[in-house]
């Protein structure tokens, strides 16, 4: 009867060893895993602590070049205008001011 207590209180204690065993692995992986996740944390606060001022100085280069873009195109608008103005005048200019050119008179030839 000893022996039988005996081998099967050995036998709890293996089982319970190997459950140990598995939980001590258990932990070293979850411990792995958090150390990475912090790692992570730490990378990700470093990269979007900027985030905020560097997204309101990418805004304010938007709004400048958004500005600089209206007044170019004003600037375009104006230069077309002008050249419009060049070819209109230069039309009227060939229309009524333009000296007619000579033209050869035909002579009839007779036979």
């Amino acid at each position: 009867m000893v022996i039988l207590v005996v081998t099967i209180n050995t036998l709890i204690s293996l089982i319970l060893l190997y459950i140990a065993l598995r939980v001590w692995q258990l932990k070293q992986r979850l411990a792995s895993v958090a150390d990475s996740l912090t790692a992570y944390e730490v990378c990700t606060h470093a990269t979007l602590h900027q985030a905020p001022e560097n997204i309101y100085l990418n805004q304010q280069n938007i709004y400048n070049l958004r500005q600089r873009n209206q007044t170019l195109k004003i600037q375009i608008q104006q230069v077309q205008q002008i050249i419009s103005l060049i070819v209109l005048g230069r039309q009227i200019w060939q229309r009524y001011f333009r000296r007619p050119q000579l033209t050869p008179h035909k002579t009839k030839f007779i036979k």
